[in-house]
């Protein structure tokens, strides 16, 4: 079973928007930021690069810098500024790391 970090409790009846994890196809509800999209699938957002701590965004205004993470294409966002997008590829490094959703 997959752990996660949030889980949505209203709210359920936005739409659907589809998008890539790490490689694997899941979805976001329309709305939701990155970071809600990826912390709704997962129980962290990315790897700390210098502690390789496990990190899930931490101000949530874009201020700390701790919500970075790259799109598949090379353009590195802060997922708690950024709305999801369908067909957005978000990578958060976990797959570099040998783990899966």
């Amino acid at each position: 079973m997959t752990r996660i970090q949030l889980k949505r409790l209203k709210e359920l009846d936005r739409p659907p928007v589809a998008f890539v994890l790490d490689g694997q196809p899941t979805h976001a509800l329309k709305g939701d930021t990155v970071l809600t999209a990826v912390l709704t699938q997962s129980a962290r957002l990315r790897t700390n690069e210098f502690s390789r701590l496990p990190r899930a965004g931490f101000c949530v205004m874009g201020a700390c810098q701790d919500c970075w993470v790259q799109l598949a294409d090379g353009r590195s966002l802060r997922a708690c500024q950024t709305m999801i997008e369908p067909g957005m590829h978000v990578c958060t490094g976990r797959a570099a790391e040998g783990e899966t959703l």
